[in-house]
């Protein structure tokens, strides 16, 4: 398999780049986790695209979907679903010709990853945005 991005550079490069990122499974649940990420995307910056065919809007935000149905340029696609979801996302993401993939902890998934870069689309893999944004980037976001 060839391998994803995971060097501390091309992260870092990734997340500089990057504008607008779709979270894929976001919730309106504040206790979920890509809640808390998505509020420190945005507080860091970025804009936000809720990607949930169960929700309408998140913050006030339209939700859609999928990352195709939201004919917006995406730079990130972070998803937040269950690992044998990942390779439909990915596929998704390859027809909506985003920049990249980036899958949260504990989403692996080895068949979507080689498929994203077979596709030439960059790709993270278990690894939180948040995280990795806080120790590269050493932004301190306060969450209200």
């Amino acid at each position: 398999m060839s391998s994803s991005l995971s060097s501390d550079a091309e992260i870092t490069e990734l997340l500089r780049n990057a504008s607008t990122i779709a979270v894929v499974g976001l919730s309106e649940r504040k206790t979920r986790a890509a809640f808390g990420v998505a509020k420190y995307l945005q507080s860091a910056g970025y804009e936000v695209v809720p990607i949930n065919p169960h929700i309408e809007s998140w913050q006030g935000i339209p939700a859609y979907p999928t990352v195709t149905a939201s004919q917006r340029e995406i730079d990130i696609v972070d998803v937040f679903r269950r690992p044998k979801f990942v390779l439909e996302t990915v596929n998704d993401a390859i027809t909506a010709r985003a920049s990249a993939v980036w899958t949260q902890l504990g989403v692996v998934d080895e068949e979507a990853t080689q498929r994203a870069l077979d596709a030439g689309l960059p790709i993270v893999v278990d690894r939180c945005i948040t995280i990795e944004h806080r120790r590269l980037l050493g932004q301190k976001v306060v969450l209200s």
